[in-house]
């Protein structure tokens, strides 16, 4: 009995001894360095994050990082105080225990490690390119200052050589280490070669070509890899794609969006730290009509589930704001409200019988508000005769709403029609989604909102971009 107790103390001993190990320990030696300790830090989207710090061991000049929990694969940081220079390391599940020894001044040209077969990939690759700098900058020199086609024609197959040992190096590195950090990098760095693309003018063709970038843009990026999302080129090449490359309109905005958040959707981090970006980007967005991106992020991912990692109380806010703007968007049928004059005579924004409405909610101590109106009576006495109807609703309730009328008569403002509803009847501040104001709508005859949230000194200029843009679907459809 005393002998199977002791070797259970034996295996417990073991048992723990191998659970208390570090997952991960990274040991670096820097030459001509000596303070007190260093970073290390991961990117992450845009941004890079200070993971854990390590001492200077003065016996054996020596900082180690170490952890109880693996780091997340992806690019890391050495960061060195005070002037917080740094260079790079890739950390990969399989390697989190090596150690490395480099001059910080020049690590490309000084950089030797062991224990980490990627690392050792990477900085042979980098010190690779390093050498080939030079001869490119010579040559590209030697390109500039040619002065016969002869000097011309050598400067440039020396260029092209050049080119073809670089594209040689990548190639074989993708080829013989397909699944390493290493390759992953290089190869999201390299462009799918454009065929020949003739369209039947030059527009057409700067089209055609604009489009077949856009489709294969992503060739050498897989999106459903986790550890590109700590990689510092995965998200500037994703918002390159979003703000350069995609049409500034919200249907072709999402369109994009949702192209990279499926692809991303087998990688969970991936998906999740992009998703609840661009959500939140476009949520605060202040551009006019991109409220619609963030309703239809919300209508393809949250209402379906696929964010499963919002917490229910979120995902309920998320839903009715969404469920809020949808029959707010540009294009939409502006929901009718039923309001009434001083005299207490009742009429609906649908009753108002214009080709244009301008729909407006103030309150009359609001600073911004009086400041507004001046703008917007000069704007009402230009546009009034070119079919612009104003119908400003005063936000005041119950006896409040005297202060309204007390307003308009003090800025001569009862020029338009003016309107309130004393016991919010309509809902139309839930409706409106108005928690500021001014708030201003433009809708059309039909009421189809077509410009909105802009401020009163912008009227003039988007009405008239409104009404030439009229007169050219007219001239358009005449035979």
């Amino acid at each position: 009995m005393r002998r199977l107790l002791s070797l259970f103390a034996l295996l417990f001993y073991f048992s723990v001894n191998i659970f208390a190990q570090n997952a991960y320990e990274i040991t670096v030696k820097l030459e001509g360095y000596d303070n007190d300790s260093i970073q290390i830090a991961n990117y992450l989207m845009d941004k890079q994050y200070l993971r854990d710090t390590a001492v200077l061991d003065k016996k054996t000049g020596t900082y180690t990082f170490t952890g109880d929990e693996p780091l997340a694969e992806g690019m890391y940081l050495i960061v060195l105080p005070p002037d917080n220079k740094f260079f790079q390391l890739l950390i990969n599940k399989d390697e989190q225990k090596f150690s490395l020894t480099t001059d910080p001044a020049k690590p490309a040209e000084t950089m030797k490690i062991k224990g980490s077969k990627d690392n050792e990939l990477f900085y042979d690759y980098l010190a690779f390119l390093g050498k080939q700098r030079p001869l490119s900058e010579t040559y590209r020199a030697e390109l500039e200052e040619a002065k016969t086609d002869k000097q011309k024609e050598q400067a440039q197959k020396k260029l092209e050589i050049l080119n073809e040992s670089v594209e040689k190096k990548q190639t074989d590195i993708i080829k013989n280490h397909p699944q390493t950090l290493t390759a992953a990098v290089i190869k999201a760095n390299r462009s799918t070669p454009m065929p020949d693309i003739v369209g039947e003018d030059d527009t057409d063709t700067q089209f055609k070509k604009w489009q077949w970038t856009r489709l294969h843009y992503f060739d050498n990026i897989d999106l459903a890899d986790p550890r590109l999302l700590r990689m510092p080129f995965l998200y500037q090449r994703v918002d390159n794609f979003v703000e350069k490359m995609t049409v500034q309109h919200p249907d072709s905005i999402s369109q994009s969006l949702f192209r990279i958040l499926d692809d991303m959707q087998p990688a969970e981090d991936n998906f999740k730290y992009y998703l609840v970006h661009y959500l939140n980007k476009y949520a605060a967005s202040k551009v006019v009509g991109f409220d619609e991106i963030y309703v239809n992020l919300v209508e393809r991912y949250y209402k379906t589930g696929k964010a499963s990692w919002t917490e229910e109380e979120q995902l309920k806010k998320i839903l009715d704001n969404a469920e809020t703007l949808t029959p707010l968007l540009i294009g939409k049928i502006a929901p009718n409200i039923a309001m009434e004059k001083r005299d207490g005579t009742k009429i609906s924004l649908h009753e108002v019988d214009s080709p244009y409405t301008v729909l407006i909610f103030w309150d009359p101590e609001c600073g911004h508000c009086k400041k507004a109106m001046p703008a917007l009576l000069e704007f009402y006495d230009k546009y009034n005769s070119k079919g612009v109807e104003i119908m400003a609703v005063c936000t005041r309730f119950m006896k409040e709403v005297e202060s309204c009328w007390d307003f308009i008569e003090e800025k001569e403002i009862g020029v338009w029609l003016n309107v309130v509803d004393p016991y919010h009847r309509s809902k139309y501040k839930l409706i409106y989604d108005i928690r500021s104001t001014p708030q201003i709508y433009i809708l059309d005859d039909k009421k189809e909102i077509i410009s909105k949230k802009i401020g009163s000194e912008q009227l003039g200029e988007v009405m008239d971009q409104i009404i030439l843009r009229e007169q050219e679907m007219m001239n358009e459809e005449k035979p």
